[in-house]
């Protein structure tokens, strides 16, 4: 059993939906203080309102675009001012646009860059002062399989995006390891959310089958592997990464899970 997080305050981006709501979820039912971030503050508010039957912890809400630096500076201080300080970070928002790069514009590139890596670092560079000050923080992000890992058509910027958010880690968890504070990632595989809604039940199952688990996982895998990365229990660990798929890299072939 891990060490009781229970009165810690946490910031989780993208957090209305989808993985960062799964994340939120869970630390929720164990009693931090959650600030839940979105540029939706309407979607935001039901989240934080569902979150509110769980656990001890305060939630609350913060409307924020983590592309941009005044909106990232506003987020911390304002989870600073609401908890006295910021202990963890889970640098979750991100956008999966899926497009073929003959048919990308390049703003699009640049979006999804600026979202998921930049926003990264926004994030990042605006708590950090405030966990320098405690002499303490617990920074995850959530990278993916995509990029890293594995590749996929139409995600060439996405996986650009993801595979960058763990070269951003290895150097950055070096330079805030001196004030306490540690940075890992979590790559999650096919996790289902709102976002495979339209995919339909055949692509589902075909997904699931490619996986040794023979199922997708769901957002709360993802949230328990951000919360060990957060825990007293992984004090030592930093610049990490724990792979969440199911087993979906291992095999060579489909024949492999035949």
């Amino acid at each position: 059993m891990l060490t009781p997080i229970s009165g810690k305050s946490v910031i989780v981006t993208g957090a209305s939906k989808g993985i960062g709501k799964g994340i939120a979820r869970v630390f929720a039912k164990h009693g931090a203080n959650i600030m839940i971030v979105s540029r939706n503050e309407t979607d935001a508010e039901a989240t934080a309102k569902e979150l509110r039957t769980f656990g001890s912890g305060d939630v609350s809400v913060f409307a924020s675009d983590v592309s941009d630096w005044d909106s990232q500076q506003a987020m911390a201080s304002a989870c600073n001012d609401r908890y006295g300080s910021i202990d963890v970070l889970c640098a979750n928002a991100g956008v999966y646009p899926q497009t073929l790069i003959e048919d990308m514009d390049p703003s699009e590139f640049e979006m999804v860059l600026n979202t998921n890596i930049k926003g990264n670092f926004l994030g990042v560079k605006a708590c950090l002062p405030f966990m320098k000050k405690n002499d303490y923080g617990r920074i995850v992000l959530t990278s993916s399989i995509t990029g890293p890992i594995t590749g996929f058509p139409g995600w060439s910027h996405y996986g650009a995006s993801k595979a960058a958010q763990l070269g951003f880690m290895r150097t950055a968890c070096i330079e805030t390891a001196k004030y306490n504070i540690t940075m890992n990632s979590v790559l999650p595989g096919n996790i289902a959310t709102e976002g495979l809604d339209d995919l339909g039940e055949d692509y589902l199952a075909t997904m699931a089958n490619s996986i040794p688990l023979k199922r997708l996982g769901v957002v709360e895998d993802i949230g328990y592997a951000a919360l060990f990365f957060a825990s007293q229990e992984a004090n030592y660990i930093t610049g990490q990464t724990i792979v969440v798929d199911g087993g979906q890299t291992l095999p060579e072939s489909l024949e492999a899970l035949e």
